[in-house]
């Protein structure tokens, strides 16, 4: 199990081994030019911003509150709940 801070702190490389073999992934959202894939890990969370032009990932970013979920709420619907 890794923490966030382990994360933030472990090269790009290491950081794309995690998101491949210890994530789940959850959504994928559109942000200016990029796509942005949320992926699980343990008891945070972890984005990867890639740009289909340069076929390239720009960055990683790792979170754990609320507010790093904010722009994919517009895209949660809890209409399959039946509540």
């Amino acid at each position: 199990m890794i923490t966030i801070k382990d994360f933030q702190y472990a090269s790009f490389e290491k950081k794309c081994d995690v998101v491949t073999s210890s994530s789940d992934y959850l959504i994928t959202r559109e942000w200016r030019d990029c796509k942005v894939y949320l992926y699980n890990v343990d008891l945070f969370f972890i984005e990867v911003y890639y740009s289909p032009a340069n076929k390239s990932v720009l960055m990683i970013n790792a979170f754990n509150d609320v507010v790093g979920l904010e722009p994919y709420t517009e895209m949660v619907s809890l209409a399959d709940l039946n509540l």
